[in-house]
């Protein structure tokens, strides 16, 4: 067993800046960071495009940044959380300027701003087209000058404690489920460990993988999501999945896609169908700067009609210095496929890329168990609403990050039930570890109290055939890419839901039987969040911002919130 003052898992922009907060506020407290992978590949790694931010006030305002966010939400952002982000935004882009962060600047000093689909103004900072990348590096630099922040690498976080694994029943109806620690299988040891941390920041990301194609890493797999749902925490909004209009698409390439930034169009680059023909001024009259979600239905919707599976990006017009400067690793990527945006256009398809809904928190990045907070990608924290403004995630996730801070502040001062985490005593033998979240019934009542207990692995053994995993995981993207993606109606989502049904009982058999894996996990946590998604999806009746409902094409009078 392990004992650390705070706990972070994920080592993206929320974990990383939470984790130098906690340990310059507390140097003689630990803070422990884990990650499943290595310390840099993360979501903030991949995202190109920027970060947005009000730092002219001159040509732009508060208020524009905040009325375009909300017009991307339609209708279901909270505008307060809104008005928290843009406003509190500036002193964390500064923070991490601070902390070594790069932006691009003009010759005279300034920072370049860019502008991208739903912007009003040019106000997106970058470095180059690797904006994440720089900003993971600054902090991770950062967090090495710090002597009590501690990494540990390559473990897989299985489940987060709670009561339920003192002996107690725990329900969605539970008024105070609270957090002790968390299981963790070591990929070194292949065991299970336990961490108890008074204070735990979950930070894991986004849950891409669940497609057949995304722009998400492979560690992208929704993990926070699934852990929280199953430990009886709130979920919400799962249903709006972002999908980016514009992925380099290669034949045959399946899993990760290369991503075309959306400051490729910001810089004017043009989206034409097979017959060189400009289409999204038929769709939106702000046309290719559109937010995200018309674009992507638009380019949907164009590769339905003409029979193809792509559409074009056309950059030939650029000038190749202008494109090598502002987008060099997209540059380079479409050459070494033999692609010369100077003569040639970009083929592009949408790939799944964020999800704006998760764990459900309040102002301050507390979910509804205590002693457990949220922030970046893996939290739903009210501002993205129904669609994500772009490059407006980077920016929540340190705003929330340095809120989660403040809140953790607080509740170090007071008394919780910690303490009974570390006391002796055992949980009856009959008592279950493992339980899966769909069916509250499902959980037998234990009973007792106590300490928590080591995690059981009596009775499992090594599983004979990885195909059972591996198949599983391909047929759970097929169908969620063809029955919940960027268009959906009621037959596929009934559809979606019975084989999503089988494939959790065939799941959930295997996990009771075997020996963990780092895939059977993943899987488990993927097949949770496919089954999030639908479900939120079912009751949605209506299409509103990244959700369309072919069988309600129109929005509903009634705003509301899908809570699960």
């Amino acid at each position: 067993m392990q004992q650390t003052d705070f706990l972070v898992i994920g080592s993206g922009i929320a974990g990383l800046t939470y984790a130098l907060k906690v340990a310059n506020q507390f140097p003689g407290k630990n803070v422990l960071v884990m990650t499943k992978a290595s310390a840099d590949e993360t979501n903030t790694k991949y995202a190109q495009g920027g970060i947005a931010v009000v730092n002219d006030l001159e040509n732009d305002s508060f208020q524009k940044h905040i009325k375009d966010t909300l017009v991307a939400g339609d209708g279901l952002c909270n505008e307060k959380v809104v008005e928290i982000v843009v406003k509190e935004g500036p002193e964390r882009v500064q923070e991490i300027i601070d902390w070594g962060a790069r932006f691009d600047k003009e010759h005279n000093g300034d920072y370049k701003r860019g502008k991208e689909g739903g912007h009003s103004e040019f106000r997106i900072l970058h470095h180059k087209d690797v904006t994440g990348r720089e900003m993971e590096r600054a902090l991770i630099d950062a967090v090495s000058r710090q002597k009590n922040i501690a990494f540990i690498k390559h473990c897989f976080v299985v489940d987060i404690i709670t009561q339920h694994h003192l002996g107690y029943l725990v329900s969605k109806a539970t008024p105070d489920v609270e957090c002790y620690g968390v299981y963790v299988l070591n990929l070194q040891t292949n065991k299970i460990e336990k961490i108890l941390s008074k204070i735990i920041l979950l930070a894991t990301g986004g849950n891409g993988q669940v497609y057949r194609t995304t722009t998400n890493p492979s560690i992208a797999t929704g993990d926070g999501v699934a852990m929280v749902y199953r430990a009886k925490g709130r979920i919400e909004n799962m249903e709006f999945i972002q999908f980016h209009p514009t992925a380099l698409y290669e034949p045959g390439v399946r899993g990760q896609a290369f991503l075309i930034t959306e400051a490729v169009r910001g810089d004017g680059g043009i989206l034409k169908n097979k017959n060189g023909e400009a289409f999204m001024e038929k769709y939106d009259p702000r046309k290719d700067l559109a937010p995200r979600d018309i674009v992507a239905r638009a380019i949907d919707n164009e590769m339905k009609r003409t029979g193809t599976e792509h559409m074009w990006l056309d950059c030939r017009h650029f000038s190749k210095e202008k494109f090598t400067e502002h987008f060099p690793n997209i540059y380079e990527k479409c050459l070494s496929i033999g692609i010369d945006i100077t003569k040639n256009m970009i083929p592009v398809a949408p790939a799944a890329h964020y999800s704006c809904g998760g764990i459900k928190t309040d102002e301050w990045g507390r979910s509804s168990i205590k002693n457990l907070y949220a922030c970046g990608e893996c939290a739903s924290t009210g501002l993205h609403g129904a669609n994500r403004l772009a490059s407006n995630s980077l920016l929540e996730a340190m705003v929330f990050a340095h809120r989660c801070f403040i809140a953790s502040l607080e509740l170090r001062s007071q008394p919780s039930q910690y303490s009974v985490a570390l006391e002796g005593g055992t949980l009856k033998p009959d008592s279950k570890k493992r339980h899966h979240g769909f069916d509250d019934s499902k959980i037998p009542p234990s009973g007792g109290g106590g300490a928590v207990p080591d995690w059981n692995a009596q009775g499992t053994s090594e599983p004979k055939e990885m195909i059972l995993i591996t198949q599983s995981l391909k047929e759970l993207q097929l169908i969620m890419s063809d029955y919940v993606g960027i268009v959906r109606n009621n037959v596929r989502l009934q559809r979606a839901m019975r084989r999503l049904d089988l494939l959790w009982e065939e799941t959930e058999q295997l996990y009771e039987s075997s020996t963990l894996s780092p895939q059977l996990l993943e899987l488990r946590n993927m097949i949770t969040v496919g089954y999030l998604i639908v479900k939120g999806a079912s009751f949605r009746k209506e299409s509103r911002g990244l959700h369309y409902n072919t069988d309600y094409p129109g929005k509903s009078n009634l705003v509301q919130n899908i809570v699960l």
